[in-house]
């Protein structure tokens, strides 16, 4: 029987799988609706893609650690209550040591995991669990010495923040000193070199106009201005934020105090700018009752 694209998009529609998938099914089953239909469903790709619209911020970061390089992955769920489930858990235990071999999130999600792609391992769970998910963010890092952190741990190596720290000189403990410093404090930059200079430029900008306002001449203005953006950066960036451990010493006076250079680090925290959408569950049962 010929597959026509018609018959295709049937099976899209009714199923929610991708157009391939959809053309395969009808293929081997020979254009019989029903028989690809269940294709799919064995396959685990029915439904899967319908459920792709739905956001999802929950999840787990999962960081690891081989030798000199760590890998830091946010794989999203829809649900909190799945970032508890074994089987999830287990895959993104898996997608974390397939992102030592990548460099990149579009080479992870090809990267092969147990004789699939990421991307397709993930599709099947989709199915299996019944939530949408998603590979969301990767990040690696390098340096001699290198130092893993998760905050609020849901199972071994994974939890709602992942930090790595790379060091030269230092050892495991000051490193995991300094790994819970930037999950608590969150730091935008390493430097002020590292800072992204629009917005460096932007918060200038709001702090000459506060000070406009105070009435005060141009010249006191740019004085002010100067001790203000001083203060910014050094809120903003890891090496001269007052340390968790030892307020009296910042991060990097802390760590060449030790011995140690911080040459670079991740953070990553599930759902991070990310819009959730609030579902009002009392508003929509009182919309049903109304019929």
């Amino acid at each position: 029987m010929a597959i026509t694209a018609a018959l295709v998009k049937e099976l899209r529609d009714s199923t929610g799988a991708g157009m391939m998938d959809a053309k395969k099914a009808l293929t081997e089953t020979d254009g019989d609706m029903e028989a690809a239909v269940d294709w799919l469903r064995t396959k685990g790709l029915a439904k899967a893609a319908k459920k792709s619209g739905r956001t999802a911020a929950e999840g787990l970061v999962a960081v690891m650690v081989e030798g000199t390089k760590g890998v830091a992955v946010e794989v999203n769920s829809e649900t909190d209550f799945v970032g508890k489930n074994a089987e999830f858990q287990e895959m993104v235990a898996g997608i974390a040591t397939a992102a030592l071999g990548v460099s990149d999130i579009d080479a992870l999600k090809a990267a092969d995991m147990g004789g699939k792609s990421v991307e397709a391992t993930i599709t099947d769970k989709i199915a299996t669990i019944g939530e949408n998910m998603s590979v969301r963010r990767m990040a690696a890092l390098e340096g001699d010495v290198v130092v893993s952190y998760v905050h609020n741990a849901a199972a071994a190596g994974m939890g709602k923040i992942g930090v790595l720290v790379a060091l030269k000189g230092g050892d495991d403990a000051l490193g995991k000193q300094i790994a819970m410093h930037i999950a608590a404090v969150n730091p935008a930059a390493l430097s002020e070199a590292d800072m992204d200079a629009d917005v460096i430029e932007k918060e200038k900008q709001v702090q000459m106009d506060i000070a406009r306002e105070s009435g005060k001449p141009e010249q006191v203005i740019e004085k002010m201005i100067v001790g203000r953006m001083k203060k910014f950066v050094a809120e903003a960036t890891l090496l001269n934020q007052a340390f968790v451990v030892n307020p009296d010493l910042t991060v990097g006076a802390a760590a060449a105090e030790a011995g140690a250079e911080i040459t670079g680090f991740v953070r990553l925290e599930v759902g991070e700018g990310i819009e959730k959408k609030e579902e009002d569950f009392a508003a929509e049962v009182a919309k049903v009752a109304q019929g």
